[in-house]
């Protein structure tokens, strides 16, 4: 349990950690792993796990690392700049008595380190955020109680998902992991806001069924091209929708701009921005 490692029907494509082994009926042991960097759930037999070396677990996370790194310092210096892809944020006035309120973000996780991860990631980019590790097939169950309570600006509904093996229906959720659970849960989101600009919506994970998400009501979704998401995905899409003017729309290819995966893997509906302007600023904070 824990271990990394590699499938090797797959090429070692994606580098995983054993989170639960399942004894089948025929004594076998089946392996659950989730992805390190990538928000995917899969399973394989022993003989097809491999155990990568500690250089190659290291050059991997790396790789993704300074991805994100790049990324986060990319989207400080585009607020730092006011460039035009803000759309209008706040400018200081002559005097400096200018403020402003950014999107808040209630971050629904199936997986409770990558919640951590992401509530990390929100602190950096200066987004309030409220982070709750609820399973994925509990998220429909508990939406409504948390919306009414944290009432935010922006919801994430996140975790892990997959098609399953064999599956040919792309378009079917009995195709998919969780994808089901994330449908349920944005329907019910948009039972107590139906409003898209009232509260923005990001659902999924990797290869999530992005047509049936949109369909029940998400702003974004994962995955168009059934590809695997970053973990860090939605909070990226989060802080383009969070720090840009009420009076933008922001496109699709502005929210996606600085994420890890791009077009193939997320997508979603022009949706207004939640960053509000204010003034004068307190003279006492």
């Amino acid at each position: 349990m824990g271990d990394v490692v590699i499938r090797k029907s797959y090429g070692g494509d994606v580098y995983f950690k054993i989170v639960q082994i399942v004894k089948k009926q025929d004594g076998q042991n089946l392996y659950i792993l989730k992805g390190t960097n990538l928000r995917i759930m899969a399973d394989a037999p022993q003989n097809d796990l491999e155990k990568p070396g500690l250089n190659k677990i290291s050059d991997n996370n790396d790789v993704f690392n300074k991805r994100i790194n790049s990324l986060m310092k990319k989207i400080l210096m585009q607020r730092k700049n006011n460039t035009s892809s803000r759309g209008g944020l706040m400018q200081k006035t002559k005097d400096g008595l200018a403020f402003g309120r950014a999107g808040r973000v209630l971050h629904i996780d199936g997986d409770e380190e990558y919640m951590n991860i992401c509530v990390r990631g929100y602190k950096q980019l200066g987004i309030e955020c409220v982070g709750k590790m609820v399973p994925e097939m509990q998220q429909p169950q508990v939406i409504l109680n948390l919306l009414k309570e944290y009432r935010p600006d922006i919801l994430v509904l996140t975790g892990h998902d997959g098609m399953i093996k064999g599956s040919q229906n792309y378009l079917s959720l009995d195709s998919y992991r969780n994808s089901k659970y994330f449908v349920e849960a944005v329907k019910k989101a948009r039972e107590y806001q139906s409003s898209y600009d009232e509260l923005v919506i990001f659902a999924g994970a990797c290869q999530s069924n992005f047509e049936a998400l949109i369909e029940a009501g998400a702003n974004f979704a994962s995955s168009p091209q059934r590809v695997l998401i970053h973990a860090l995905d939605p909070v990226f899409i989060c802080e383009k929708v969070a720090f840009s003017n009420i009076s933008k729309f922001v496109s699709p290819d502005e929210a996606l701009e600085n994420t890890v995966t791009g077009v193939k893997g997320l997508g979603g509906l022009q949706t207004r921005g939640k960053f509000r302007e204010g003034m004068p600023k307190s003279a006492y904070s």
